[in-house]
């Protein structure tokens, strides 16, 4: 069996291991259900790929499934059609002044 010469010092064991650290994930929006997707992959929740439906997701699921999976993508188009002007009122509306005696 082979037995090392020398003890190998915290300065090369780091060096070596320099390239086992952890890779965090590079996540894009999906441009359809905003849900987080690799990039240059299909979207798995909506079945999407570049603005364009790639798989058919609902066609892979039982009954019971897809109902849920359809109400949800439904809930999803609904929120992306409000508009921000319908979320927030508008800036021209009067606002109270503070009265002086609270300044």
């Amino acid at each position: 069996m082979a037995v090392p010469k020398k003890r190998t010092s915290k300065t090369k064991r780091n060096m070596r291991r320099s390239h086992h650290g952890a890779v965090r994930l590079h996540l894009s929006k999906c441009a359809k259900c905003k849900q987080a997707v690799p990039p240059h992959q299909t979207c798995a929740n909506c079945g999407t790929y570049k603005g364009k439906e790639v798989v058919d997701v609902l066609a892979k699921l039982e009954k019971k499934e897809r109902k849920q999976k359809e109400k949800e993508l439904r809930e999803q188009q609904e929120a992306a059609e409000v508009t921000p002007e319908q979320q927030a009122p508008a800036a021209d509306t009067p606002v109270e002044k503070m009265p002086d005696s609270l300044k």
